[in-house]
């Protein structure tokens, strides 16, 4: 880099007798090396298959490359990215076109290198990405903090960027980079709970709302069990009209590999991908309609069709369609809602539905709603043949005993025998029912119209289903409770379905088909809700890990956590440990452990986050944050 700061890369390149191939770029901080070694499958068959050039790079600060890791998609990560997407372009072997891709971290910066526009790149692939960073990623969500993501994401990060570099990659100083790294590294949650409201920090690595700063061809793959579904509809109506060259692909998947992932059915992504590239970076035009490469009918969406719920749901009933977005068969229905008898708020509510970005197991899909849906205000609307095809929105007429009320709006398929299936989800802390910048308390008491846009969907309700909507005051373990016991009223509303009147006069897709049943497997891995009866306390407990080859050696992994939310007081607790361990070239092996304390009431977040590193067992460094953030 133009710092001097070397970024470790890892090339597949085709046979060099054919010339110079187009490249595809892959850039993440889960470390090329070991814990995704495994990724290595995938660029090989592009490479190897495809004709393509690869290349897979370690960012800044992890794995095997040098400078520091100071957060997730800091500005100085897009300089980087685009700096080797020009040294890609300019090699003997590449033919001065490149792609980016990758799933979720690298699908965020295949965006966000995007919005640069370095003028190699000429496509990209985006799947379970996101584009807006506040309100549709782990950390926020319609300003709630998203609590489960605390003993996830937000935190086995600390432990992966203590981890040395590979000693084979690095050279023989990489034991004190190692040293180095554990003095200066920083834990990224403590800064991402003080970023409260959306502003520039958020803003900085999210397409929305300034879509039109895209002008290369862009291919998204979302899924219907994944948290980042929204970068979809809205994403590619913003490209549409921008007349950005745009395809989607929206299955029924968790944030898992297409091929493998809960629910199927499953597909080869692959291939599709290949489709793309060879149009946008080999300038093929002779593809498949039911691509949508001509522009007519680019989305190619999985309508869910009624299926008893299940957390480990192997496949989800459904037909696929291929549409043009906007789609000019989606109409609005409107649906009037009531007034009900003010609702006393109960903390816990949400445990069947606590997964909001599911993927691998724990990370499971919702189970039966109706447990929850008792505890929520509930109205029953006519469902049969109704198909959802869009973001429906919610209007409500709300007063609380509280100043700082939460809203979690859900939609269910109730079927015949009382089973509640989740179609879709919305949350909203009623602070920033008017703004997302400026968040202001209610007054008690005081009816306020509220809106609410809940998450993208495509659903079908069987004949004799009803469509519920559920209200509650929390969304736990999601989000957080709200601060305090409240009582909520609500004084009727109105619900905005986007229903689908088809048939498409596109012909559906055709996809090479994933694997039968999904590899997921329950073994090992805990999943529990506990309640404490007496002490009015409940909890959930996840636990789970791995053990696996690595090149030259092993690597293990190891989670776990509890939160706990207290029904009367509101006070709750996310307590989480992560054990990260390797051994390379049968030389010692090291280990990097955190440990997460976070402890919420009504007004603050009080955080105590330690990290412990060991050589063969004996301790070689360590550090502790504390922290008390206003809530």
């Amino acid at each position: 880099m133009d710092d001097g700061v070397e970024l470790a890369t890892t090339l597949h390149l085709p046979d060099l007798a054919a010339g110079p191939q187009p490249c595809l770029l892959e850039a993440l901080p889960y470390r090329k090396d070991d814990m995704t070694y495994s990724y290595a499958a995938e660029y090989a068959r592009l490479c190897d298959e495809f004709g393509y050039a690869v290349a897979r790079v370690d960012l800044r600060g992890t794995g095997s490359s040098g400078g520091d890791a100071v957060d997730e998609y800091p500005p100085r990560e897009q300089a980087d990215l685009c700096a080797v997407v020009a040294w890609l372009a300019a090699q003997d072997w590449c033919d001065g076109n490149v792609g980016m891709y990758g799933t979720s971290y690298s699908g965020f910066n295949a965006l966000q290198v995007a919005c640069e526009r370095p003028p190699a790149l000429k496509a990209v692939v985006a799947i379970y990405a996101t584009d807006d960073r506040w309100t549709d990623d782990v950390h926020w969500r319609g300003g709630q903090r998203k609590l489960l993501d605390l003993v996830d994401y937000c935190h086995y990060m600390t432990a992966m960027n203590a981890l040395p570099p590979v000693p084979s990659v690095w050279g023989p100083d990489w034991r004190e980079e190692w040293l180095r790294r554990i003095r200066t590294c920083e834990s990224w949650l403590l800064r991402w709970l003080a970023e409260r409201v959306d502003g520039a920090y958020w803003r900085n690595g999210s397409v929305a709302p300034g879509y039109d700063r895209i002008d290369c061809a862009v291919m998204l793959v979302a899924g219907w069990a994944d948290g980042y579904r929204n970068n979809s509809f809205r994403t590619v109506a913003a490209l549409r009209s921008a007349r950005v060259p745009h395809r989607l692909i929206a299955g029924p998947w968790a944030h898992v590999a297409t091929d493998e992932a809960m629910p199927g059915p499953r597909i080869d992504l692959l291939p599709e991908m290949v489709v793309w590239w060879d149009r946008w970076l080999r300038g093929r035009t002779a593809v498949p309609v039911d691509h949508g490469l001509d522009g007519s009918a680019s989305s190619s969406i999985f309508v869910r069709r009624s299926t008893h719920p299940a957390p480990d749901l192997d496949t989800h009933d459904g037909w696929w369609i291929r549409e043009e977005w906007p789609s000019p068969r989606v109409a609005d229905r409107v649906c009037e809602l009531s007034a009900r008898d003010p609702y006393v708020v109960r903390a816990d509510t949400g445990v069947e539905a606590w997964i909001d970005c599911a993927g691998h197991l724990p990370w499971g899909q919702s189970s039966d709603q109706r447990f929850d849906d008792a505890a929520s205000i509930t109205w029953d609307l006519p469902g049969e043949g109704v198909v959802l095809l869009g973001q429906p929105s919610i209007r409500l007429r709300v007063a609380s005993s509280s100043t700082r009320p939460v809203l979690s709006v859900k939609l269910c398929d109730v079927f015949p025998d009382g089973t509640s299936a989740l179609i879709t989800r919305g949350s909203l802390d009623l602070s920033f029912r008017d703004s997302r910048t400026h968040p202001t308390r209610i007054d008690p008491g005081v009816t306020y119209d509220v809106e609410l846009m809940l998450d993208a969907c495509a659903y079908e309700l069987e004949d004799g289903h009803t469509l519920r909507v559920s209200v509650a005051g929390s969304d736990w373990p999601n989000t957080v409770a709200p601060a305090e016991p409240s009582v909520l009223r609500v004084d009727g509303g109105r619900l905005d379905l986007p229903v689908w009147r088809g048939p498409s006069p596109h012909s559906p897709p055709q996809f090479t088909l994933g694997a039968d049943v999904s590899s997921e497997s329950g073994d090992g891995t805990v999943w529990r809700v506990e309640r404490d009866v007496l002490r009015r306390e409940t909890d959930v407990v996840i636990e789970h890990g791995s053990t696996y080859p690595v090149p030259g050696g092993t690597f293990s992994e190891h989670y776990s956590g509890r939160l706990t939310v207290d029904t009367r007081t509101f006070e709750q607790r996310a307590i989480g440990e992560v054990l990260l361990a390797g051994r390379w070239d049968e030389g010692p092996e090291v280990t990097t452990r955190s440990a997460l304390d976070v402890r919420i009431d009504a007004d603050s977040y009080d955080v105590t986050l330690t990290l412990a590193c060991t050589e063969d067992g004996e301790l070689v460094g360590e550090r502790t944050w504390r922290d008390r953030l206003p809530r």
